[in-house]
């Protein structure tokens, strides 16, 4: 399986990392052990959103999307959101 996923930073909750792996929870470990450059200054994390896809180049894709465009991000970043505050 691959994953799309998203943290939180909980230093700085305003900001989301979006990504893609074949681990998810290797992957998480790697950010939450800053082993991960670009996430290295918003430690500690949250998983707050994933999803779980066949093959590699559909989650790539669906990564792409999520990064590139504001109208698939905004109303994921509304449900995420929303899930938060439960």
């Amino acid at each position: 399986m691959w994953y799309v996923y998203v943290v939180q930073s909980q230093k700085n909750l305003n900001w989301f990392y979006k990504g893609s792996t074949n681990n998810l929870k290797k992957r998480f470990f790697e950010h939450q052990n800053g082993e991960n450059r670009s996430t290295k200054p918003y430690m500690p994390f949250k998983l707050v959103y994933y999803e779980a896809y066949l093959s590699e180049k559909a989650a790539r894709d669906r990564e792409t999307s999520i990064k590139k465009s504001g109208s698939v991000w905004m109303p994921l970043m509304k449900r995420i959101k929303m899930s938060l505050v439960k």
